[in-house]
């Protein structure tokens, strides 16, 4: 059932769903970017609609919430082993199409991934439901039109868009139509809005060659990447982590495990034991990245795992432009496969 409210009747809707759920979304944290003077829009709880950022995609990407950059899985003692807490409340986690699809991504790493499910994500995935925002607007860096990520049909309790000095909505889920039913200025058709075009596009090779891991193509990369891993934290679908215990006594016997964000890009990630390192140069590092994204999880899983959201775009310092390297990686194939002939 679609509807159309006003801000009172969504703050009305707000609160009653607060009674059940934590409500997660895109904030506009003014004055909280890289400097006092510029602002960031990140993912926050909200308690009223007048928070809820819905015109501009988020800086940072909503996965937080289903893998936080630092979280403890377990408390242990010589004797005992005791889980960590968690708020017993379920979430609604407001996002757009691409983050949607970036869902089946997270998904698919943790739980599908093998014959054993993760534990402790599945605990909190459990727990959480999505709201889609209607997206009107491609933002200069989004792609996701070329890799089909623009829509969502299914998979979210109702979602959420401005129209005019209001908001429009489709809801799903029968026990949120009871409270959008309750709280509404008329019912009406609503079809969710999606992007349609890009700006940005890219070209995405059905196969890559193995000569492709050792072109000059990824020397750039050495040089002009700085390894900060900032493309990894914003990215959605970027599901790396490293674990780490720690003691609260010297004898190692008690303290906590957690589980902490990793990046591919960053010194350490490939570290063993022996002090041998797979990928040394940022250049390597870059490749395994981008071949990842578009290619690898292709090959094992049937689709991409980039969403073509554009965050990496946008947050790199030395301007490096991953729709740009989807590019440039299409062009290296046609290149090899015409000098083969």
């Amino acid at each position: 059932m679609g509807y159309h409210l006003s801000t009172d009747d969504l703050n009305a809707v707000i609160t009653k769903l607060a009674e059940t759920y934590r409500l997660y979304a895109p904030v506009l944290k003014v004055g909280e970017g890289r400097f006092t003077d510029v602002d960031v829009i990140r993912y926050d709880f909200i308690t009223k609609a007048e928070e809820l950022e819905l015109d501009k995609k988020s800086d940072y990407s909503f996965k937080e919430i289903l893998t936080p950059l630092s979280e403890t899985l377990f408390y242990f003692t010589e004797n005992d082993v005791k889980e960590a807490d968690q708020d017993p409340r379920d979430v609604i986690v407001f996002l757009r199409s691409c983050d949607m699809h970036a869902v089946k991504r997270f998904d698919q790493i943790y739980l599908e991934n093998g014959p054993y499910k993760d534990y402790f994500y599945e605990r909190v995935r459990d727990k959480v439901h999505f709201a889609l925002i209607g997206c009107k607007n491609s933002g200069p860096d989004c792609f996701c039109v070329d890799m089909k990520s623009n829509k969502t049909e299914d998979g979210y309790l109702f979602s959420i868009e401005r129209d005019g000095d209001g908001f429009r909505t489709n809801v799903l889920d029968e026990a949120c139509d009871a409270v959008f039913s309750a709280n509404n200025s008329g019912s009406k058709d609503v079809t969710p809005s999606f992007v349609t075009g890009n700006e940005t596009r890219v070209s995405i090779p059905a196969e890559v060659p193995n000569s492709i891991y050792k072109s000059e193509m990824w020397n750039e990369y050495t040089a002009r990447c700085i390894n900060c891993g900032r493309c990894n934290y914003v990215c959605p679908t970027c599901t790396c982590f490293n674990m780490q215990d720690v003691y609260y006594t010297d004898n190692g016997k008690v303290g906590e495990r957690r589980r902490v964000g990793g990046s591919c890009m960053v010194d350490g990630y490939t570290n063993v034991a022996g002090g041998g390192q797979y990928r040394r140069t940022n250049g390597e590092r870059m490749r395994f990245k981008v071949l990842h994204k578009v290619y690898d999880f292709r090959k094992r899983f049937g689709y991409d795992m980039c969403v073509g959201c554009g965050r990496c775009d946008a947050v790199c310092p030395e301007y490096i432009s991953f729709s740009h390297l989807i590019n440039k990686l299409d062009q290296a194939v046609k290149e090899e496969a015409n000098g083969s002939k």
